[in-house]
């Protein structure tokens, strides 16, 4: 089968930091390769890939502070569409703008959605359904206008992560730096447990840095380690005694969930969005309420056996698994 997978621009594929939709881009088009077929990845020149790789935007615009994001994404989602009669499917990681080519091709598109930036997207969503196949990364994560082939959840390379069966002391805040994921929650509920706190991830809120994190940072209570890369990841999600999700919106899904129960640490998180779907409660983490809650989680965390959190990342979000599953959305495209 020859696939084309867009990915998004904004950073590498696979991304040296953050950038959840070029991971899980990269995961789908390495996963497919390793099952046999012909995969062109279309990203940013920089990108890593054991298929073909088609590039035009030399620099991702989040490391191009002079780049015209919407130049770069016309230019980037045009190289591909100007190639769909090369392929038998089209897996789009891009959003909603690729939709609007979708009418002028022959090549059936696939969309993973991976979340929606805003209620006022759903219209191009919705002027697509007839002929669009969209996937959705959880359940949770579904919009009652859109129709949908399948919920495929996001899978991670297992072999990325080492398992830890004896963590270090402490907790860990791992995600953007923004109100919607919390950090400053997250700093609250380790001070109320007595732990210290590790934050690691991208300042995407600088305001709500400047005013709600740093000046809780002292190096001893609560430290900051910067915007980690693959090494950094493995090692401080494994030795941390719980990852602290306690989100303010209903996320789509949630990687660093999945990769910290990947590397045997439990989660504790509120119960929003697609969290039920990740974590199995008392089990692999804890699904609470508010900052109190999620303290007296904290004092359960010896119930929970690490290496059942790894054994659930292995069954439902690995890569492996999410190529399965794509493979069938395919295959009931192309063979309907």
């Amino acid at each position: 089968m020859k696939i084309a997978v867009l990915s998004s621009i904004a950073w590498r594929t696979p991304p040296e930091n953050y950038g959840p939709w070029e991971q899980v881009a990269s995961g789908v088009a390495e996963g497919m390769v390793n099952a046999g077929h012909d995969v062109t990845l279309f990203a940013s020149r920089n990108s890593l890939t054991s298929g073909k790789l088609s590039a035009v935007i030399d620099t991702p615009y989040g490391d191009d502070a002079a780049a015209d994001a919407k130049v770069n994404e016309c230019l980037h989602i045009s190289n591909l569409m100007e190639r769909a009669a090369d392929f038998d499917i089209i897996h789009n990681h891009y959003d909603f703008l690729p939709l609007t080519f979708s009418r002028l091709i022959k090549t059936p598109v696939v969309t993973t959605i991976h979340g929606f930036s805003s209620p006022l997207i759903i219209p191009v969503y919705k002027k697509y359904n007839e002929n669009a196949s969209y996937v959705s990364i959880s359940n949770a994560n579904r919009s009652g206008e859109l129709e949908y082939i399948a919920t495929v959840y996001n899978g991670i390379d297992i072999h990325n992560f080492s398992f830890v069966e004896s963590p270090g002391d402490y907790l860990l805040f791992f995600g953007r730096i923004h109100p919607d994921k919390g950090t400053a929650e997250a700093i609250a509920i380790a001070a109320a447990a007595g732990l210290p706190l590790v934050i690691a991830g991208l300042i995407q809120d600088h305001e709500y840095w400047h005013q709600k994190i740093k000046p809780s940072i002292d190096n001893q209570q609560v430290t900051y380690i910067g915007n980690c890369g693959p090494k950094e990841r493995d090692t401080v999600l494994g030795n941390a005694l719980a990852l602290l999700h306690p989100i303010n919106f209903d996320e789509p899904f949630g990687l660093s969930v999945a990769e910290s129960m990947c590397a045997g640490t439990p989660v504790i998180a509120y119960n929003r969005g697609a969290m039920p779907e990740l974590i199995v409660d008392a089990k692999t983490g804890f699904l609470v309420s508010n900052v109190e809650s999620a303290v007296a989680a904290v004092k359960k965390l010896g119930s929970i056996d690490r290496r059942s959190c790894r054994r659930h990342v292995e069954t439902n979000f690995s890569q492996d698994k999410m190529i399965e599953d794509y493979l069938k959305v395919y295959q009931q495209i192309l063979f309907h």
